[in-house]
């Protein structure tokens, strides 16, 4: 068996194979190869490869221009991110330094500095391929072909160029700003272009450890408890009694099948922020639920059922079983039906009871397909925004928590709350890198030991 190579090892070969090839190209090439180290393109040009060359010596000029204009400004006052304030002189207001659009461009900055080296490398490995095709005395595609290649053997790059920067803009560059965000004290009291802000370290990252003073360590560990234990219940409570209802249903002399799956699936038909703002009106003190309680002389004062913090997350587990549950029996009720019907008259030939076949075939066979899809399930529920929000906006709150945390808050809904409510963008970032390392930690952790990834020619 070949050995696995290290990850960091095999990027520095990898790196230093390409400084050696860089070199060699120089050393070994004819003067165009030379002169597009520095003029990009020139090389293909003076080859008769117009498309090549012209594309490499527009994006080059593009790239100066692009510097020369905004990114040189932005890129000097990124270690500061502003010095020169906005004042107000008499009625006229004197904008300065604008934070949130240094800390912006200048990252934008950086992207297209590193796509501008990859461009550059680029140009090299082409004049390099040139050179070999004519020493081998081939000769070089003419325009017109390298121009039909875009449609063709090319299409991948035309048809993926802007995606990809799509995906780069607004993706790539959103989550480094929010990392960059995460050591600034970016906030209510530092807004741009008013007030600036500025780096400050690992000063957030701190508070949110810390549990004397003004730290916000127990408010984060009490949140994140509780998130755990949400998501737990939330996957394997809805996972678990989805898969009885679907083997309920689908057992022999069950009679209208098809009528009790569409009464289940109908609550996935209605759009969930109805349903959960309805159940949400239910569960109040003068809602149907305590109003019918109070009136049948069950309970002599309204059930708390969101104003007392275990009650309250008690409810909400309750309240995501009846909607997960239709979904998990779904795919439930598929599976079941793809388990060998053989399995199950074997074990019975050899006086297997219903549970021992339930232990031993179905379970195990349903942990194997269903379990990317579990951990899946677990991850989403540590970020359900919607079931938390909407029944109890993270309430009831406490006066021990700190930026206005409730005590059903999950991370997501009080990175939410600091980031629309308080502004406080330098500690929601925080929160937001944390809530990423948790979901890697555990589905990196999780995913090697899922039956299907460990065996997976297991149930073949």
């Amino acid at each position: 068996m070949a050995e696995k190579k290290n990850p960091v090892g095999a990027f520095f070969s990898a790196f230093a194979a390409n400084i050696r090839d860089i070199g060699t190209t120089f050393a070994e090439g004819d003067f165009r190869t030379r002169l597009s180290y520095i003029f990009f393109g020139i090389g293909p040009l003076l080859r008769g490869q117009a498309v090549k060359g012209i594309l490499y010596l527009a994006l080059e000029l593009a790239f100066f221009w692009y510097m020369g204009s905004f990114g040189r400004y932005y890129l000097s006052k990124l270690p500061t991110l502003g010095t020169v304030a906005t004042q107000k002189i008499g009625r006229k207001t004197v904008y300065g330094d604008n934070s949130f659009l240094i800390l912006l461009f200048g990252l934008l900055t950086i992207i297209i500095i590193a796509a501008f080296i990859l461009l550059w490398r680029m140009n090299i490995a082409e004049n390099r391929r040139e050179e070999e095709l004519l020493r081998q005395g081939k000769a070089l595609p003419s325009n017109k072909k390298v121009l039909g290649s875009l449609l063709d053997s090319n299409f991948d790059k035309t048809l993926l160029a802007l995606p990809m920067a799509g995906i780069f803009i607004f993706t790539v560059l959103p989550i480094l700003f929010m990392i960059c965000v995460a050591f600034t004290n970016y906030d209510a009291n530092h807004q741009s272009p008013t007030n600036l802000f500025t780096w400050v370290g690992l000063q957030n990252f701190k508070n949110i450890f810390q549990f004397s003073g003004s730290g916000m360590g127990r408010t984060f560990f009490s949140v994140l408890g509780w998130t755990l234990v949400w998501a737990f219940f939330a996957t394997f409570l809805d996972y678990f009694l989805g898969m009885a209802v679907a083997i309920l249903i689908n057992k022999k002399g069950i009679r209208f099948k098809k009528l009790w799956r569409t009464i289940l699936v109908v609550t996935i038909a209605v759009p969930q922020f109805v349903s959960l703002l309805y159940v949400c009106k239910m569960f109040t003190n003068d809602g149907l639920i305590n109003g019918y309680l109070l009136k049948w002389g069950l309970i002599k004062s309204p059930i708390p059922f969101w104003t007392n913090p275990m009650l309250a997350r008690i409810t909400i587990i309750v309240v995501n079983i009846w909607i997960g549950i239709p979904y998990m029996m779904l795919i439930a009720t598929g599976l079941l039906m793809n388990i060998p019907e053989d399995l199950y008259e074997s074990a019975r030939m050899d006086g297997a009871t219903s549970f021992q076949m339930f232990k031993s075939i179905t379970l195990p066979y349903m942990l194997f397909v269903t379990g990317p899809f579990l951990l899946t399930q677990f991850t989403g529920n540590l970020n359900n925004f919607n079931v938390i929000y909407l029944l109890t906006r993270g309430q009831p709150q406490s006066m021990q928590l700190a930026e206005k945390a409730g005590h059903t808050d999950l991370l997501v809904t009080w990175l939410y709350k600091m980031t629309v409510n308080n502004t406080n963008y330098k500690m929601a970032a925080v929160i937001g890198i944390m809530v990423f390392v948790v979901t890697a930690l555990i589905s990196l952790s999780v995913y090697n030991l899922l039956p299907s990834v460990k065996d997976e020619e297991g149930f073949q």
